[in-house]
């Protein structure tokens, strides 16, 4: 790293650096190669509740600049991300295992939320709608809504968090970040940096822990927190829901996925096995809209199940950091066991190793494709969050809808044809959130992201994010003459 300032060891709370209040810290290690990163605070509730009290008491401050001053602010933030693109790629390699040429992609897609909100800070219109009589007047206004929580999830350290902290900031919202244990260096660097942009003492927070149970819990509970934000999965998300409901918090949950993969007869199979390598095989597969499930039809299964099976046999495993690589380890010794399980229950179950499916030491493991694949195999139903590509057969359209939808996640899918006709009748009866049409790299800042069924509730990014860090106030005005 060329400027090791964005290192920081001690969590961010009320424009200050701190320890925790116990002494405590723990590691963040690199798992590529275990070795220690750095040891920063094990903070617990009440380091959280002042956190909490710091940041209810900079918000109406904070809510009365203009939305300029507001989005001002954001575009220095936004600037200064860049400006340290390289480091934060690196750090984010360091402590996560990604290859380095995604996390400078992730840099600048997490950087475009920044930009994008900083824009839509003063685009956050109201209505004036039609009066029932004459004298009187109705206005609907947007304000913000307090105390933002955003929690964010280890594989994607740093657009998790701007996308969440960009339109809470936007709506002139304080925000309370906690990374997770396993990749919090890159939120506190982004914390660093969000001072250097001028951002007031108690308007951005992070905390650090490994109590992530109680920590969250009272994020919760809180009172003063009015909104939360999770990313991560179905089974944590519904904890947080239920612990969300004393105080009816406002929620944006962003949880599992179990995306179908669909070749037609008709598609481009050289385009679909391009769009299937990048899918995937990101981040070693740990990504929400990784694909889980693939579908080839019965002309194209043949050629797709061998060019697929050729393309990853020639991905590179390794550090992040080394030159060429594709595929980096996996964060955990849990997440390698859950991925060897999947392989070793699909192929108990008939299905065929075509490429990969052994452990090449440490936490990396071959990249996978798993030919003849069943319904009743686990991977057909558990997220794998691994490299690992089943591909199961199927012989028309409406069986292929059917299968996709068996699930009771519906983040994303994505399908591979040339009909026309066939993209908008697919594209409407799959259940999920987002879709990507012959197309298999589909997030964007622009675009809303979100899920439906157990795959989460409310949308992030696009013109649409806004409106979840904000309240919607109806004024009457009587007595009009």
């Amino acid at each position: 790293m060329q400027k090791n300032n964005l290192i920081k060891t001690e969590a961010y709370v009320n424009g200050k650096w701190v320890n925790a209040g116990t002494g405590k810290t723990f590691d963040v290690n690199n798992p590529a190669t275990g070795e220690l990163i750095a040891s920063i605070p094990d903070m617990n509730r009440e380091d959280v509740r002042q956190a909490i009290d710091a940041a209810n008491d900079a918000w109406p401050a904070y809510r009365s600049l203009t939305a300029y001053q507001r989005a001002t602010l954001l575009k220095k933030w936004y600037a200064l991300i860049l400006e340290h693109k390289e480091d934060l790629a690196t750090l984010m390699t360091l402590e996560c295992g990604k290859v380095l040429q995604e996390s400078l992609g992730e840099v600048e897609y997490g950087a475009s939320f920044v930009e994008w909100f900083a824009e839509e800070a003063r685009r956050t219109y109201g209505d004036v709608i039609p009066a029932p009589s004459n004298d009187k007047r109705i206005v609907v206004i947007k304000q913000s809504i307090g105390v933002v929580a955003a929690l964010t999830p280890w594989n994607f350290p740093l657009a998790m968090i701007t996308r969440k902290v960009g339109p809470a900031l936007a709506a002139g919202s304080p925000v309370i970040v906690k990374p997770p244990s396993e990749t919090p260096l890159t939120g506190l660097a982004l914390a660093y940096l969000a001072e250097k942009a001028g951002f007031p003492p108690g308007v951005y927070n992070t905390v650090t822990t490994t109590d992530s149970s109680e920590v969250g819990k009272e994020l919760c509970e809180n009172r003063k927190v009015r909104k939360l934000s999770f990313t991560g999965s179905t089974q944590v998300g519904k904890i947080l829901m239920s612990q969300c409901s004393s105080t009816l918090k406002k929620l944006s949950l962003e949880l599992g996925g179990n995306a179908p993969f669909i070749v037609f007869d008709d598609a481009d199979v050289d385009a679909a096995v391009i769009g299937a390598i990048i899918s995937p095989f990101r981040n070693s597969g740990q990504t929400c809209v990784c694909v889980n499930r693939f579908f080839a039809q019965d002309k194209v299964y043949e050629e797709f199940v061998a060019k697929l099976s050729s393309a990853v046999a020639a991905l590179k495993v390794g550090n992040g950091l080394d030159q060429g690589v594709q595929v980096g380890p996996l964060i955990s010794t849990k997440g390698l066991n859950k991925v060897k399980q999947h392989v070793e229950d699909a192929v108990a179950k008939g299905a065929v190793l075509t490429e990969g499916g052994k452990e090449m030491g440490g936490l990396f493991y071959q990249p996978t494709v798993l030919a003849d694949a069943t319904a009743d195999m686990v991977i057909a139903q558990e997220e794998v969050f691994g490299p690992v590509a089943p591909v199961f057969r199927f012989s028309t359209e409406e069986e292929v809808i059917k299968m996709a939808n068996d699930t009771e996640y519906g983040l994303a899918s994505y399908f591979y044809t040339k009909d026309v006709s066939r993209c908008w009748r697919v594209a409407e009866a799959l259940e999920c959130g987002m879709v990507g049409i012959n197309e298999g790299l589909i997030s964007n800042a622009v675009a809303p992201f979100g899920g439906v069924k157990e795959s989460g509730v409310g949308r992030e990014g696009s013109k649409y994010g806004m409106d979840y860090f904000m309240e919607i106030k109806y004024l009457c005005f009587g007595g009009i003459k």
